[in-house]
């Protein structure tokens, strides 16, 4: 008993050693675990086949939603307005495959045809600005050889092309991926809108009855945080895509549609996004003038200018509470681990580990007694750490 009291008390009195006692239990779980890993193949492979679908359902689930509760306010039974709601988007969908696609898709083969061509174009250039007698007196000034600069920028240009062709063959199973998802979620969403109330009370009722209350608010959390990001990401994504598009037609760039369009898609990612949306809209510039070159520049500017300052406050706002610096860290790391569907599920991925962490740490201090109140400064109550 005596022995019991004394580990009780050197526990409670000394943080080190908790930390390092619970950095030995983690240790020995996830040793545990490795050495049975094929038990959890089943459950690795049931996850990869579902992950997909689950997601896709879950961002349409957060968009359609409201609208539905809308319908149901206004008398509207919940089966009968997700039926309606189907017959509209069914409806808008063939508007798009009868007038947007096919001129869509003649962008995109004009686009990928040009490719070469546009290679070459960029390379001319690049040529002659490295001939130009003002980077010669600047290369003579230097002693730097131009030569060297255009067999460096050929060989990352080509190297890139090889990545790019490399890559077809992985696309091409994302897309059937994304083809058969699409095909299951109308049956899933369906009665994921019909039915989806009851999940959170199922959840509940398997929870022990003491853990309901914490179980309840990191549900609610985590429904608030994802449910506001997704909708104003798509929103922003939107924005961003329709204000590029008339910021093209506007200065006649060529494949206004296509280039926008790839904008909005990859504004998804937080502050990678715009960097890789640029790259397309910069060679095409390039290639057709360097006047075109200065206009998609300013109309780019402009446009990040108003998403950064008027967009995404309003729409998005402080929601998630994630350090900018916090963003970037996490999708390059869960860009390295998972790739491209690492780096679009990362900042949604993190504020619901981030939900989870910070309930059960919160649960733990409340029922351990190992962590005392602060006490206040003398001259006032210090103010509070930044949000990670």
């Amino acid at each position: 008993m005596r022995i019991g009291n004394g580990l009780k008390s050197i526990l409670q009195a000394n943080l080190l050693v908790r930390t390092l006692l619970v950095l030995l239990l983690i240790g020995v779980t996830i040793l545990v675990y490795s050495k049975i890993g094929f038990v959890f193949k089943p459950l690795t492979v049931l996850f990869k086949t579902v992950a997909l679908p689950l997601i896709l359902t879950g961002i349409a689930y957060y968009l359609l939603n409201p609208i539905v509760d809308f319908l149901e306010s206004k008398k509207i039974k919940r089966g009968y307005s997700i039926l309606g709601l189907y017959l509209v988007i069914a409806g808008l969908l063939v508007v798009l495959f009868l007038n947007v696609i096919p001129f869509l898709a003649g962008q995109v083969n004009g686009l990928i045809g040009n490719f070469p061509r546009y290679s070459e174009q960029a390379q001319e250039q690049v040529s002659k600005f490295m001939s130009s007698s003002y980077l010669s007196q600047f290369n003579q000034w230097t002693g730097t050889d131009p030569s060297s600069w255009t067999q460096d920028l050929s060989g990352k240009v080509s190297g890139f092309l090889q990545d790019a062709v490399t890559g077809v063959g992985s696309f091409i199973n994302v897309l059937k991926d994304i083809v058969l998802a699409l095909v299951t979620l109308p049956f899933i969403l369906f009665y994921l809108l019909k039915d989806g109330r009851k999940l959170p009370k199922f959840i509940l009722g398997i929870a022990p009855t003491r853990m309901r209350g914490y179980s309840f608010r990191i549900m609610s959390e985590m429904n608030r945080q994802i449910s506001s990001y997704i909708r104003g990401q798509i929103t922003v994504s939107f924005c961003i895509g329709a204000l590029l598009y008339i910021g093209y037609l506007i200065i006649g760039l060529k494949y206004s549609l296509t280039l926008a369009l790839i904008a909005a898609c990859t504004s998804v990612i937080p502050y990678l996004g715009p960097a890789i949306a640029i790259t397309p809209a910069l060679i095409v510039a390039i290639v057709t003038s360097p006047a075109m070159l200065l206009k998609m520049i300013v109309i780019w500017t402009l446009v990040q200018l108003i998403e950064g300052k008027f967009i995404s406050p309003q729409i998005m706002g402080k929601s998630l509470h994630i350090h900018p610096v916090t963003i970037i860290f996490v999708i390059l790391t869960a860009g390295n681990l998972f790739g491209f569907v690492g780096i679009v599920l990362a900042v949604p991925g993190y504020a619901i580990l981030k939900v989870i962490v910070t309930n059960a740490f919160a649960w733990f201090r409340e029922r351990s007694g190992w962590y005392a109140p602060i006490p206040a400064a003398v001259d006032g109550p210090a103010s509070p750490p930044p949000q990670p």
